[in-house]
């Protein structure tokens, strides 16, 4: 280092002494415009700008081109940490390579997504691995090491997991609370993000836009309680998009922006993602909280060094000794051929009567569906370089002449009130444009089509392909494959190249004049979806404006008045083509499933996990018509529908790019499926939860604790080789359980198998799951040939979190382990016996009780016991909270505004007993208590405090000794936070 070299651009010093270095030289105002997701340069120092956040769920998302890997959901059925690590690598590989050519391109990745698919009706479940916290942390963890790179000092790209925590609502999802219980908190909701941080391969997490019992996300206190402990290593916070903002626009939560932002930095936020590029606001509330005390210097820095942290391992200071500075690897073959690969693992077999796989010679296939020649992208992806459809797929491997093609669109043209029709016109000297093709900061940005000419109309018109997708959603799309959509001038042309973008404008709904204006209208649009018809007079309301079609002498537009009143003069239907060509085949592949731009995407969630009624019509029309039906399910999410008459059903994630491919050498037998289920496939809508409820102990959600019959289970695959297991060994070790066993191919095809590893605590103290991934394994095994697979499982994995010490813990005494191919298809069982901590009773002279502590509950949600920290309890004030069943106080139950909380194995001491009890609480209403489900021994009025953080101390007189199960009933808006007992 030279005399005039700074120290922080000395690569032979620790990291640590090169940024107090660097802070050091930083002016106050410099270091406050470095929290902002735009930082600018500083250029007096020679450092550059810098960004936070590049999309990478699946590929290189956002700046165009990039090799495309299937959706989050599909790698996550692979089931194969290995494979996801590699394509984590190349994924980062491409981040280096396109950022060499476009610095718009950033390293610091915001993926992967580890919240839980605890429920089906999320929108945003494609984002997802797992239903199950062992398996989510393991894929996790894999993507993010093959993103970091495996340099010790130096990291290829900084990833940041999604979005921290209890976020499984597109619903109210900036103001809704996810009420989660600690041992919900501990053994579900946390572990997904915990494991993966552990591994050394995370370098920050982005809070989500929910609150969590009560409290924003992004003030925390979880943050700095869990996330920071643990690891050594600074973890870089980023908001999510406008979420600073919300504290106090939408969540009403601080009343100004500059305590808003104050909080969000002190609870652990360090980089702030709101108003686009336009950091001036934030930078004037970070100044406004310095002025006003809210936020010191140090507060500053500390966040400042956590960014300089990631910016020092990627390498930004050292671009000499940076490993991946010179990665120009992009598209390469090596990458589409793992494209491929992952697609064709992420393929799951849900059911085989022997129809597949299709080894005739001459086997004629018909492939029909309105996704069978799509492949689609999600809201996540990259743009395409290259593309396989199902179709195409079927083309190259089976021949183009032994393979026939029915959509299933109805076809239609559309008569105005005039007696003409809309006409698409000519637009022969139209370039063609990809949506997303140039790339953008913030693709929510680009705005439609505006050099195509609009709709006209005509006395012959244009036939249109009419697509329903359920939900009374539909698209049109031209002859030449462009869809209808309506740019920011409202006029409606042919334009799109495919649904998209963030408010998608290529959607429309069809109402029946009659219903206009009615209340009745959803009713009557289910109705009509239902059976199938869009004949009559319409009117054609364009989903994304809310406004309705009309023509004018202009052309055709979207308006807020004089909509027209239109028919649809149906000239085929897409039941009676798909009937046609299955009649016509040997086998018949029905692809069906979803466009991830809708019904169910960010922002939006299910309603209903039956298939669309148009894609449920075409499977029924191509089954009557040939028993030889199989259904290919192409989607983001699992759907309930019966398989009962199929002989062959199979489930794939968006493949991505090589989606076509994958699936039809599958389909021939030159890969055997062994993807399988990440999430659990429920038979009804009855069998869910409300969307809202997050207590999957209470309500029995997921495949741990749902005591139903799926329709498919967590864990399911099946494959064309057929395995045998055997020789279970179990060794109980000082600090870990040694387990093997083997598994055998007894089929005659090569073949992947997924071997899954369960357990089960046989006499709990608590309710404790019906069977719980421990470790899982994806094995390739010959025709014939045995491995021996070995799992070395620390006894931690056998904890739970038991809140009356508020610590995890291994309870001693018998563990059954289950081995099989899923979670219900279990092969092997051994009981192990495991010393730990026996359990005792609550005691509660000496502790008390934290009313979020409870055992069971029913009708109450927890809540904020201040800004800050803390919980409390109270009456739920929606529909969604947990229902558990028990025995309740007298007079509760059914009633609205009411909860109760149960406690077990409380201890009230010995003959002279407990003699009162004391309730910290705020609000106003009543308490009561009782024991082991009796009647009503105490009873307190709360009186109204000055509001819900105003707490105080009531007492009543309350009589009992010895273990007793308590009961706490809460009526009114009261907020309980603790209870108190004297002897």
């Amino acid at each position: 280092m030279t005399a005039q070299t700074p120290p922080f651009r000395d690569s032979q010093l620790p990291f640590a002494k090169r940024i107090d270095d660097l802070l050091s030289r930083l002016t106050l105002e410099e270091r406050v415009a470095m929290l902002h997701q735009f930082g600018p340069a500083v250029e007096r120092l020679g450092v550059a700008a810098f960004r936070t956040g590049q999309e990478a769920l699946h590929g290189v998302a956002w700046m165009g081109p990039a090799t495309v890997f299937p959706q989050a959901v599909g790698l996550g059925a692979t089931w194969n940490d290995e494979l996801v690590r590699r394509v984590g690598e190349a994924v980062s590989t491409e981040t280096r390579a396109m950022r060499s050519r476009d610095d718009r391109v950033g390293l610091n990745v915001w993926a992967p997504t580890v919240n839980l698919l605890r429920h089906p009706l999320w929108g945003r479940n494609e984002e997802g691995y797992s239903e199950d916290p062992k398996l989510t942390s393991a894929i996790a963890t894999a993507y993010t090491r093959g993103l970091r790179g495996d340099h010790p000092a130096y990291w290829r790209t900084a990833p940041v997991l999604k979005h921290w925590l209890a976020h499984n609502n597109e619903t109210d999802r900036a103001t809704a609370s996810s009420s989660v219980r600690p041992r919900v908190l501990h053994e579900y909701d946390l572990r997904a993000f915990r494991e993966t941080v552990e591994a050394g391969t995370v370098a920050g997490v982005m809070p989500a836009y929910n609150l969590v019992n009560g409290r924003p996300n992004h003030v925390s206190p979880y943050l700095r309680e869990q996330l920071r402990t643990w690891t050594d290593q600074d973890l870089l916070v980023c908001s999510d998009a406008g979420a600073p903002s919300n504290l106090v626009d939408s969540e009403h939560y601080f009343d100004t922006h500059e305590e808003a932002t104050a909080a969000s930095l002190i609870a652990g936020v360090d980089s702030f993602t709101d108003h686009g590029t336009d950091s001036t606001q934030i930078v004037e509330r970070l100044q406004g909280a310095l002025e006003q005390g809210l936020l010191t210097e140090s507060d500053i820095d500390a966040a400042v060094r956590r960014q300089l942290a990631i910016r020092f391992r990627l390498g930004e200071f050292d671009p000499r000794l940076d490993p991946y500075a010179d990665i120009k690897d992009f598209d390469t073959p090596a990458h589409r051929s793992l494209a491929r690969e992952a697609a064709e693992q992420a393929i799951v077999l849900l059911k085989n009567d022997g129809l597949l796989p299709l080894t005739g010679q001459d086997t004629r296939i018909a492939v029909v569906g309105l996704l069978a020649d799509e492949c689609k992208l999600d809201w996540y992806s990259g743009t395409l370089i290259h593309r396989s459809t199902p179709l195409e797929g079927l083309y190259e491997r089976f021949g183009a002449d032994r393979v026939d093609f029915a959509e299933g669109v109805d076809r239609v043209r559309i008569k105005t009130s005039a007696g003409t029709y809309l006409s698409v016109p000519p637009a022969d000297d139209a370039t063609d444009e990809v949506r997303g093709a140039e790339g953008a900061l913030d693709p929510a940005l680009l705005a439609g089509r505006t050099d195509l000419p609009p709709l006209t109309t005509d006395t012959t018109g244009t036939e249109l392909a009419l697509i329903d997708w359920g939900g009374g959603v539909l698209t049109l799309r031209a002859p030449d494959g462009r869809y209808l959509s309506v740019a920011e001038d409202g006029f409606v042309r042919a334009s799109a190249d495919q649904p998209g973008g963030w408010v998608v404008q290529e959607t429309f709904r069809l109402e029946p004049q009659e219903s206009h204006g009615s209340r009745g209208s959803d009713e009557s649009q289910k109705s009509h979806e239902s059976h199938g018809s869009h004949a009559g007079g319409h009117l054609l309301k364009h989903v994304g404006t809310g406004r309705y079609v009309s023509v004018t002498a202009d052309g055709v537009k979207v308006a807020a008045q004089n909509p027209e009143i239109l028919e649809l003069e149906i000239t085929e239907r897409g039941e009676d083509t798909v009937a046609r060509t299955a009649a016509a085949a040997d086998v018949v592949l029905v692809v069906a499933g979803n466009d991830p731009h809708i019904n169910g995407r960010e922002t939006e969630d299910r309603t209903t996990l039956a298939l669309p009624a148009h894609q449920q019509r075409l499977l029924e029309a191509a089954r009557a018509a040939n028993p030889r039906t199989a259904l290919v399910i192409t989607s983001s999410y699992p759907y309930a529908t019966d398989p009962a008459d199929l002989p062959a059903v199979l489930w794939t994630a968006h493949g991505g790019q090589a989606a076509g491919t994958a699936l039809a050498r599958v389909l021939a037998g030159d890969v055997s499926p062994a993807g399988r289920l990440p999430q659990t496939w429920y038979a009804s809508d009855a069998d869910l939860p409300d969307l809202l409820d997050y207590d999957v102990i209470g309500s029995r959600q997921t495949y741990l604790y749902f005591e139903g019959t799926p329709l498919f289970p967590f864990g399911h695959g099946l494959s064309y080789a057929s395995f045998e297991y055997g020789n279970l060994v179990a060794h109980v070790g000082e600090n870990s359980v040694h387990v093997t066993f083997t598994v055998t191919n007894t089929g005659s095809t090569p073949a992947d198998e997924v071997a899954q590893l369960y357990s089960r605590a046989v006499t709990p103290s608590v309710s404790r799951p019906r069977r719980e991934l421990l470790a899982h394994r994806r094995v390739h095994v010959l025709p014939g040939a045995s491995t021996e697979l070995t799992f070395e499982l620390p006894l931690s994995a056998f904890e739970f979190w038991d809140v009356v010490h508020g610590i995890r813990r291994v309870e001693p005494g018998p563990y059954e382990l289950l081995v099989g191919a899923s979670s219900e298809d279990v092969r092997l069982r051994a009981t192990i016996e495991l010393d730990g901590t026996p359990t005792t009773p609550r005691p509660v002279l000496e502790l008390g009780l934290n009313a979020a502590d409870f055992d069971e509950q029913r009708g109450a949600e927890i809540v904020d016991r201040t800004k800050v920290s803390g919980d409390a309890v109270t009456p739920t004030q929606g529909n969604h909270g947990s229902q558990e069943s028990l025995e309740g106080l007298e007079g509760l139950e059914g009633q609205g505004n009411t909860a109760e909380l149960v406690y077990r194995g409380c201890d009230f001491g010995p003959a002279t007993g407990t003699v009162a009890v004391t309730f910290e609480v705020s609000g106003e209403g009543s308490l009561e208590l009782a024991l082991d489900g009796g009647p009503v021994t105490a009873r307190l009025d709360v009186p109204a405090t000055r509001g819900p953080y105003d707490y105080t101390t009531v007492a009543v007189p309350f009589s009992a000794t010895e273990v007793h199960d308590l009961h706490i009933g809460l009526r009114g808006p009261v907020r309980l936070a603790h209870v108190g007992f004297s002897g």
